[in-house]
């Protein structure tokens, strides 16, 4: 029973996250459009198959991976064995990013768009290893005592300067890339090593040192991608070519294809299973504490992991190709703009990863930072980001004169912005983009792209997530030196 009612509150709370996106997609069917989609009840399905993948998903992580994940890193640090610590940091950091589903659904379309010009696991795993090498250098980070905004203004001119020599194809996916690596599987795990390291080491700061690492783990994608699509586009081949008269998808039994399905997703969560494991009995050399319990997670993290791809397949993808597409039809621009704003609002206010930093920020800073005020400032960040992106794709112009414009700014605050909230603010930045939105505005950005006369589908789909990624960190800074110049604006804890 006890398992039966945690997995009912995940999936609950997972239908959470979906209804504040299905309430402004039902306002615009119901008052805008005045039309009812065909096939509901598939989308329906699709969206409920996501929920349950979800819970699934995460009651899986809180069974196996995460409590055993913590558990090791607690131990590196304890014992002060950095030959170890790195060594996990890295493989934790690259496991957990191949497993991403926000990385998957990117990657799953970036192929598709790309005609197999991008290959998904490939970039999958130049963005595994992108996390898993800046994660070892967070870690030095916090041992070392470095300053977050030196690392990233270096980190972010290396980025910008890749931009003006990258193919134009990849720049938008390279971005983007940066923004979904870090969600529900890497968020917790990559949080709990940074500050718990800050709060083992004397003189380290919670709130200056702890936070960080989830800013460099979004900047660091970006130039690995940026880096294999100019190796891709430079050097690679022409894209694959389908047989003869083939759509792509195989004929036969469905059945077959879902264990085909299935057999795939447990290559996928392999990585981690390997890694802790290995590090747990070998490197360790301890037994897991609760066995049985850690491998009904692992089978609940594989199933729930190829749920949610399927319920994506079924349900969000489909509205938000069938979203652009009804909103061009509509045409007006306003509108557009309108739902790309209201959707990045309503989807960020629900998304756990900001509330669980948020609790996290207010806890370790009393009477500075309040986890509400962060949620609402991130939110209308995320919502301006999003509408922002829409409007570049309906007015044209190269998206990185848009993303370097917006990268500016932030390097910019980051001199002028209270040194306690930089890597805060990054970090919120790279936890915005949850499994839920993710693919939404993926399929809402591409779909704009198809429907827009003189848009490249590759070229300018590709960038709603890198707004929606750099526009809060923005309000985060802006927040916080508002609050440094009107203290009276402060509300002191009870």
């Amino acid at each position: 029973m006890e398992h039966l009612r945690r997995f009912s509150d995940e999936f609950l709370g997972a239908l959470k996250n979906l209804l504040p996106i299905m309430g402004v997609v039902a306002v615009f069917q119901l008052f805008v459009f005045r039309a009812v989609p065909d096939s509901p009840w598939t989308l329906v399905s699709g969206l409920l198959i996501v929920a349950a993948g979800i819970a699934l998903f995460l009651y899986g992580l809180d069974l196996s991976i995460f409590p055993v994940g913590k558990n090791l890193a607690n131990q590196f640090v304890r014992r002060g064995a950095l030959g170890l610590l790195l060594p996990f940091g890295f493989a934790i950091g690259f496991a957990a990013s191949v497993a991403e589903p926000a990385v998957i659904a990117v990657a799953e379309q970036a192929q598709l768009v790309s005609d197999g010009r991008i290959n998904g696991l490939v970039l999958r795993f130049v963005i595994a290893a992108s996390v898993g090498l800046v994660l070892v250098l967070g870690i030095l980070r916090v041992l070392r005592g470095w300053a977050v905004h030196k690392l990233l203004i270096a980190g972010y001119l290396i980025v910008l300067g890749l931009s003006y020599v990258a193919p134009p194809e990849v720049i938008g996916l390279a971005y983007d890339s940066g923004g979904v690596t870090t969600n529900i599987v890497s968020v917790p795990l990559i949080a709990a090593i940074g500050l718990g390291l800050a709060n083992s080491i004397r003189g380290r700061s919670l709130l200056a040192d702890g936070f960080g690492l989830v800013a460099l783990c979004v900047m660091v994608p970006m130039i690995g991608v940026q880096l294999y699509g100019t190796w891709e586009y430079t050097f690679g081949g022409p894209p694959p070519a389908l047989p003869a008269g083939s759509t792509g998808e195989q004929p036969g039994d469905w059945v077959l294809g879902m264990f085909l399905g299935l057999a795939e997703m447990i290559r996928e969560v392999l990585p981690i299973v390997g890694v802790v494991l290995f590090f747990q009995y070998v490197a360790l050399r301890r037994k897991l504490a609760h066995p049985v319990r850690v491998i009904a997670g692992f089978l609940m993290v594989l199933v729930g992991l190829y749920a949610f791809v399927v319920g994506l397949k079924l349900g969000l993808f489909p509205i938000g190709t069938m979203m652009a597409e009804q909103l061009i039809e509509q045409g007006s621009p306003a509108l557009i703009v309108l739902f790309g704003l209201l959707i990045g609002f309503a989807t960020t206010m629900a998304e756990p990863a900001l509330i669980a930093i948020g609790a996290q920020a207010q806890e370790a800073s009393p009477g500075r930072i309040s986890g509400v005020a962060i949620r609402i400032i991130v939110a209308t960040g995320v919502a301006l980001g999003i509408a922002f992106g829409v409007f570049r794709i309906l007015v044209g112009g190269p998206f990185h004169y848009f993303i370097m414009g917006a990268y500016a700014i932030a390097m910019v605050l980051v001199f002028f912005a209270p040194k306690y909230i930089v890597a805060l603010a990054f970090d919120l930045g790279g936890v915005t983009t949850s499994e839920v939105t993710v693919p939404l505005v993926t399929a809402l950005g591409i779909g704009l792209a198809a429907a827009v006369d003189g848009r490249d589908v590759l070229i300018d789909g590709f960038g709603l997530i890198a707004f929606a990624s750099i526009f809060p960190v923005i309000s985060v800074m802006v927040y916080a030196m508002v609050m440094e110049r009107f203290p009276q604006l402060r509300r002191e804890p009870s």
